[in-house]
């Protein structure tokens, strides 16, 4: 894969530790030690203040602005201006002085510089020594967390300690709108009221143009008296007190922040008094770490996933459970999960369409509740997708390849207007998520308008051929290598799926809940003849397919020019910043898993025959350019016995950011390639499979692990399954006994676990 592993932090099973400050790698552990709750995120930057390379990040769920450049191009249908996640308020402003001099690392003189994520705790930790000057050196202790059920709050303790000499100490503790927000070179706040008084300081700010307000308020607890001062400036507001310690004496402040966030225009005066009297009721720093820790105890006991014998792969897999719970966990049906999560800038905090196809499994089998959160995303903002449509000259719905407030925010034209993997992404989601729920009450009132309408796009977008195939021209599939290419594969294939379930649920509906089916055709005014159409279209959708059951990517892709992707000097990755755009289009290397991709997404519905040949063809051509890539390629692998190869993409997976597989991880975490690193152990090792009438699985074990055990949630049922090399033993630990398919033979999981053999 020409991706090479840049070991760094320690290794442990539950903490991710740095120890010794690099400076080549801030902004790297900026995101390595990001912390979030849905509702917010923040970066792990020094909140004291760092004139080295950072990104200061913070974010709040479904803030964002409209960029100030326009695109010029004025053609239909391209997007003329774009949004974004924007980087919102600095809560945890801190400066500190010591004797004057200014706490800066990038050129303070330290030692014994440490910094651990606890993934048990959610709480961050920084330590480190400083020396000032020749007679003074003190000890410095900061601590983090944001609050896991009371989601707008957040904390953060100081404590310093002289360990030589007296040190006089300055420290401004403030909250800070003048955020730049790196990816526009500019701030898009305007400060609205603030206020302040001895222990505490508010501020309301609002977004320049989307007019979203934050209430970013603090107030402070000391170990000793403070004679502090307000100080103030535009959009800051802060408080400044000295503090002198004597040899061996330690002094300690606690903030306690709070962070409204409000999109529907009420007013400051409101907004200030509930911000107000939130502040006032937050309990201590020690009591709020007590229930996260209770909060992370309840969710790694259903969630868990622990390997004996690789205490990397251990860490790796345990931080991106971590990381995803941190993103999202169904908290607010409006939120959905951007490409890096509230972790950086990059792809602008968009959600894109391996939201239901990649991190959607995550939740069907951890947090239900949450699966359907992310549906009723889709949902709620399915007017938007529907005014979408129209700008393409077509009927129906047409959801975003990249959004966040449900509008389209894609501006290269080639993506926005070719690609409908969001729209059967959507319609996959709602059919993945039935067929583990068995929700019909969602079906039958949110999921059958949303498909109705991906239906109607997707039959008004698609086209009959002289011969009378229908099929999707001038498309551009999963794999963004190849641009205006008629009946891809994968858009063919899912567009054909998503018509055939909309149809059953239709009749379906017809058959059992008469209400509900005439409340649905009245709302999206459908008449049967119409959706009675469809069933035509999905008949003679084109699929290309050899007699060995090899299916063609695109029409003409076999007669494309052979590249071998070996022979790409490893300095010319990624390719999209080394070679001419044209030129990656001009011969058959595949960015990402097309094809694969829905012998993935639908895989009971291929032989192991058809897999493999499909996967022997297709592998050797792909590079992997998505973060996506390496899971799906290793979950095929391991189900067609190619265990080792299974093992070199896996490896890749979970450590991708705390290696920096990619070197990019400066920019955010690659949170939906997170999630996929999650289906890699137990779609792929696991051998579970969720697209089939029972849950199956047919557990295999890499060679260099002693044992692994996983945790899922299906229908109710807590499941726990141990793979080691002799057996297999699957458990169950809450809910009433169920059958499930084992190596494709129907057991009943009660009680009393099931142990067999482990299988080759």
């Amino acid at each position: 894969m020409g991706k090479i592993a840049d070991m760094y932090y320690m290794v442990n099973p539950w903490i991710v530790s740095e120890k010794g400050f690099e400076k080549s790698r801030s902004e790297v552990s900026e995101s390595i030690f990001s912390l979030a709750n849905e509702y917010m995120g923040i970066r792990g930057y020094f909140e004291e203040g760092y004139s080295g390379e950072t990104l200061i990040g913070s974010y709040f769920n479904g803030v964002y602005e409209n960029s100030p450049k326009e695109n010029h191009v004025k053609y239909k249908g391209i997007v003329a201006r774009s949004h974004f996640m924007v980087n919102a308020v600095d809560w945890l402003y801190t400066r500190i002085w010591c004797d004057n001099t200014p706490l800066d690392l990038a050129n303070a003189e330290i030692d014994n510089f440490e910094r651990h994520l606890d993934l048990r705790t959610g709480i961050l930790i920084r330590s480190f020594h400083w020396k000032p000057n020749k007679e003074t050196k003190v000890k410095l202790i900061f601590k983090r967390m944001l609050n896991m059920e009371e989601v707008t709050q957040g904390y953060q303790t100081i404590s310093i300690e002289a360990l030589e000499g007296e040190a006089n100490l300055t420290i401004l503790m403030g909250v800070d709108f003048n955020m730049l927000h790196k990816g526009e070179g500019q701030n898009f706040w305007q400060e609205q009221v603030k206020s302040a008084n001895h222990d505490s300081a508010t501020m309301i700010a609002e977004t320049i143009t989307t007019k979203q307000k934050i209430y970013a308020g603090f107030s402070i607890v000391a170990s000793k008296s403070l004679d502090t001062r307000i100080v103030e400036r535009d959009k800051f507001i802060g408080l400044k007190f000295n503090v002198k310690l004597k040899e061996s004496e330690v002094f300690s402040v606690e903030r306690k922040a709070t962070m409204i966030v409000n999109k529907t225009g009420i007013n400051e005066e409101n907004l200030n008094q509930t911000g107000s009297q939130a502040l006032k009721s937050q309990v201590s720093f020690n009591i709020v770490f007590e229930r996260n820790r209770k909060y992370w105890e309840n969710v790694w006991s259903k969630e868990d996933i622990q390997i004996e014998g690789d205490t990397r792969n251990q860490q790796g897999i345990r931080y991106c459970i971590f990381q995803l719970h941190q993103t999202y966990h169904g908290q607010d049906p409006n939120h959905n999960i951007g490409a890096k999560g509230l972790t950086g800038e990059a792809y602008g905090g968009l959600a894109f369409w391996d939201t239901e196809t990649c991190c959607l499994p995550f939740y069907l089998l951890t947090n239900l509740a949450a699966a359907k959160n992310l549906l009723e995303f889709r949902y709620y903002t399915l007017s938007q997708a529907k005014e979408r449509a129209k700008q393409l000259d077509c009927e129906g719905a047409c959801y975003p390849i990249a959004t966040l407030n449900g509008h389209e925010a894609c501006d290269l034209w080639q993506h926005a207007s070719l690609q409908f993997q969001p729209s059967t992404g959507v319609a996959y989601g709602i059919w993945h998520y039935v067929n583990v729920s068995h929700d019909k009450e969602f079906l039958y009132s949110h999921g059958i308008e949303v498909l109705i309408e991906i239906s109607r796009f997707l039959v008004s977008r698609g086209a009959w051929s002289a011969n009378g195939e229908f099929g999707f021209f001038g498309v551009m599939g999963p794999d963004e290598f190849q641009m205006m290419v008629n009946h891809n594969a994968y858009t063919n294939y899912m567009a054909k799926r998503t018509l055939e379930y909309t149809i059953e649920v239709l009749e379906e509906m017809k058959a059992i809940d008469r209400t509900n089916f005439h409340s649905a055709l009245e709302k999206c005014g459908l008449l049967e003849k119409e959706y009675q159409s469809w069933q035509v279209c999905a008949e003679k959708m084109v699929v290309l397919k050899d007699e060995n059951g090899l299916i063609e990517q695109h029409d003409g892709f076999f007669k494309l020019p052979q590249l071998d992707i070996h022979s790409i000097p490893i300095d010319e990755f990624p390719l999209y910043d080394h070679w001419s755009y044209d030129r990656i289009y001009r011969n058959n290397m595949i960015k990402q898993p097309d094809v694969l991709m829905f012998l993935f997404l639908y895989n009971q519905s291929f032989g192991l025959a058809e897999k493999q040949v499909n996967y022997e063809f297709y592998e050797p051509k792909t590079i992997h350019e998505s973060s996506l890539s390496p899971s799906i390629h290793s979950i095929l692998a391991s189900e067609l016995g190619k265990d080792q190869e299974a093992y070199q993409f896996f490896e890749f997976a979970t450590r991708m950011d705390l290696d920096n597989f990619n070197r990019n991880t400066r920019e955010g975490l690659h949170t939906t390639s997170i999630a996929s690193a999650w289906m890699n152990i137990v779609y792929g090792f696991g051998g579970v499979r969720t697209d089939g009438k029972e849950l199956m699985l047919s557990p295999t074990i890499p060679e260099k692990w002693e044992s692994y055990t996983f945790k899922i949630t299906y229908q109710e049922r807590l499941i726990q399954v141990t793979v080691d090399r002799k057996a297999v033993k699957i458990s169950l630990l809450r809910g009433d006994t169920i059958k499930v398919q084992i190596y494709h033979e129907v057991k009943e999981i009660t009680n009393i676990p099931l142990v067999i053999d482990t299988r080759k």
